[in-house]
């Protein structure tokens, strides 16, 4: 089973490559296609994940259905028949994995929410008792519960560097009071929403983080959303605070690279088959367990 690690979609107008996806620009709208490209310590892998790009996409699109109540998306349509002639040659690259959508101004900013304590969150309460800056009782361990979700946000870093966790003061300095305001109400309130959904699966969604954009009609929720790339999912049979908890997503990829000792500097390493497979396996997992679906191909 051979991972698409780059699409090539002929004279269709490619606006850029991202660590996971290619964009491309198509009349007044815009293709996002994911590939199965993954990325560990902000660096592309010499390997990919077969079918993560169809993963990743179909559970998006399954949260943007169950959300689209709360805060409309950027979706026109994810079915390959519905789109302009012009990509009907490339269907084998786009169906399952891509999604035709709205173009928006997108906020400089990702919205991060989280539930429990884990990753940089945890490295900040140990260090200050804060997260982003905000102060959390003493005595919570490495996976705990927070009181109440959090909006932590950070900025959007280039490709290569780490985005930095900054005050809400710092939003509201970069894209106004009302927007700012705006902004963490809906990444609350979304992750309200996904967290019940995912805790009635038997997964603690523990973190994860949005991308909005505005447009004519309002801001809209955009990028992937509630995707194990952008999300750290937790068997909640499992979760037993006081360390790192087991999670549906790349930490096969990570362990592999620390284990190799590996110095995460340019060219990154491929993966060996076990890795691949497992971590395939854990997304795959993850997707059934939120959706109650297969992929389709």
């Amino acid at each position: 089973m051979a991972a698409l690690l780059t699409t090539n979609l002929g004279a269709i107008p490619l606006l850029g490559r991202g660590k996971v996806r290619d964009l491309y620009a198509v009349d007044d709208a815009l293709l996002l296609v994911a590939t199965d490209r993954i990325s560990a310590f902000d660096h592309v892998l010499a390997s990919g994940i077969p079918d993560k790009g169809k993963i990743l996409t179909q559970i998006s699109l399954f949260w943007f259905d169950l959300l689209k109540n709360l805060v409309p998306n950027h979706l026109i349509t994810a079915n390959v028949d519905e789109y302009p002639a012009a990509l009907r040659p490339y269907r084998e690259q786009l169906v399952g994995r891509s999604m035709l959508v709205k173009r928006a101004q997108m906020y400089p900013v990702e919205c991060v929410a989280r539930g429990y304590l884990a990753g940089s969150g945890w490295k900040e309460y140990k260090r200050a008792g804060t997260v982003c800056g905000i102060p959390l009782p003493a005595g919570l361990l490495d996976g705990s519960r927070l009181p109440e979700p959090l909006f932590t946000p950070s900025t959007k870093a280039q490709d290569g560097a780490h985005d930095e966790n900054v005050a809400f003061a710092a939003v509201e300095k970069l894209i106004g009071a009302h927007d700012a305001a705006e902004l963490r109400r809906l990444t609350i309130e979304i992750y309200r929403r996904a967290a019940a959904h995912a805790e009635s699966r038997g997964l603690i969604l523990a973190d994860t983080k949005f991308e909005f954009g505005k447009t004519a009609q309002g801001t809209i929720l955009a990028d992937e959303v509630l995707s194990p790339d952008s999300s750290r999912f937790w068997d909640a049979q499992a979760w037993k605070p006081g360390g790192a908890q087991p999670s549906f997503d790349k930490q096969f990829v990570r362990d592999y690279l620390e284990e190799i000792h590996w110095n995460k500097q340019e060219p990154a390493p491929g993966l060996p088959d076990e890795v691949v497979e497992r971590t395939r396996a854990k997304y795959l997992e993850a997707f059934r367990r939120l959706t109650g679906r297969e992929i389709a191909s």
